[in-house]
């Protein structure tokens, strides 16, 4: 069996890669590894999805696996992944299941899983779950019957709870604040606008007529002309753009002018530190977040921890080192103290919630960062692995890297998924930056040629 899991869960075309067969084995296969076997009534699961016309199908084939498991099911229907996290965790069950690809078209899909607590699984749980699925499809498990079956129940008023929760770590009411909200046309649609708005601010939401299968169509984080424009037309003094799932946002300025993940976790950093919340005044970011966040948090006094790319490894190591701030520059951003995961509504809270304490612009706050040019190449390639680490490829990485100095930086990283190598260049001009990119990418190609 292939690896099924890749950086964020299962994911797929929805009835093509990931069908109702493969979404219901996963089901039964995370029952058995992630519920406990020692106690008295039946292990419990919480199961959400985002607007995808195909999470109905899905939804269905997870319930019936995790019900034929022996797990009685909570279904809270259309919300963010970190709401299906954050009410795992209030209901104390043994696990959760999002059924969303995040900010994937629409065709896509995919099943995301948190064990008790709402936490995301590390790598050694992911491949026990692949080793029963595999397992289950070759030899007979025992089925309960009877009143071993689970059962299902909705929960109506999840959507609430969750808002009560976001709004109630806003640090700084947001009136005076008027804010376009993109809801990407998907689990936010409903959530966002009314969180903002319960927090004080004036609030402008587009994109929010999820109809099953507009999500993430040419909007959301992904997508942020639209919000730019609005933002400008209605005079807002921000623009937030979540994906579908919304576990990610992005915001723009007044202007229209984009701030990413980088320039978001900065803001957040320096007005936890302000607060003394900012534990040992460290930060944890993934190699992909530009040198020039690294650069302005030196320059505040602030440690910068990079992990390799993924929210889970940021997860993982704030976890393991106890502190309080992380993120992805695609707007991941975790706040452990609120939430279990990156909460892109969570995160558009607190970063208005900033701008209301200082009187600052976004575009004011934003400039503490000076973003490096940054150019990616993706490499296509018959051998990621021996494109990656030909000694000609590592000889030219070490001289860019002597050649840039502190000035830059080099990344070479084979994907975890496709036949690529992603070469990543940052440097002081552009023109240098796609020189040195350009020239590795080539040494890539010639030591594994694509289709060999």
């Amino acid at each position: 069996m292939g690896r099924l899991f890749g950086t964020d869960g299962v994911r797929g075309r929805a009835n093509v890669d990931l069908t109702p067969e493969l979404a219901l084995a996963v089901a039964v296969a995370a029952a058995h590894t992630l519920a406990e076997t020692d106690r008295s009534h039946p292990p419990l699961a919480v199961v959400g999805r985002d607007t995808r016309a195909s999470g109905e199908m899905l939804e269905a084939a997870v319930v019936a696996g995790l019900t034929s498991a022996g797990a009685n099911v909570v279904r809270v229907g259309v919300l963010p992944t970190p709401a299906v996290a954050y009410l795992t965790a209030e209901a104390k069950a043994d696990l959760g299941v999002m059924l969303s690809a995040s900010h994937n078209p629409m065709p896509d899909n995919g099943i995301k899983l948190f064990a008790a607590g709402g936490h995301k699984l590390p790598d050694e749980i992911e491949m026990q779950i692949e080793a029963a699925v595999e397992a289950n499809a070759t030899t007979a498990w025992d089925r309960p019957v009877g009143a071993g079956v689970g059962r299902v129940h909705d929960l109506l008023d999840g959507a609430d709870h969750y808002v009560q929760h976001l709004v109630g770590t806003v640090p700084h009411r947001l009136d005076g604040i008027k804010v376009v909200v993109d809801c990407a046309n998907g689990a936010a649609a409903e959530v966002a606008p009314v969180a903002y708005r319960e927090a004080g601010a004036e609030v402008v939401a587009i994109h929010a007529e999820p109809d099953g299968l507009n999500i993430n169509d040419g909007c959301g984080s992904n997508h942020i002309d639209a919000l730019r424009e609005a933002v400008v037309e209605h005079g807002a003094h921000l623009g937030i753009a979540h994906d579908g799932d919304a576990d990610r946002c992005v915001a723009v300025t007044a202007d229209g002018e984009e701030v990413d993940g980088d320039q978001v976790m900065a803001i957040l950093a320096l007005a936890m530190r302000d607060a003394g919340t900012l534990t040992q005044d460290t930060l944890v970011a993934t190699v992909m977040s530009n040198l020039g966040l690294r650069l302005a948090m030196s320059a505040q006094g602030i440690r910068l921890i990079e992990t390799k790319v993924g929210d889970r490894y940021v997860l993982e190591e704030l976890r393991a080192s106890g502190l309080a701030l992380g993120g992805e520059q695609s707007g991941h951003i975790v706040m452990p103290a609120h939430a279990t995961t990156g909460d892109g509504v969570l995160t558009g809270l607190h970063l208005m919630a900033r701008m209301a304490a200082t009187g600052q612009s976004l575009a004011e706050l934003a400039s503490v960062v000076t973003k490096l040019p940054q150019v990616l190449i993706n490499v296509p390639v018959g051998d990621r692995t021996v494109g990656a680490a030909a000694p000609a490829v590592r000889a030219e990485v070490e001289r860019a890297e002597a050649e840039l100095g502190e000035t830059g930086r080099v990344l070479l990283r084979p994907s975890g998924t496709e036949p690529l190598v992603r070469v990543m260049v940052e440097a002081a001009t552009e023109h240098t930056a796609r020189s040195v990119a350009e020239r590795i990418a080539e040494l890539v190609r010639t030591a594994s040629p694509a289709g060999v």
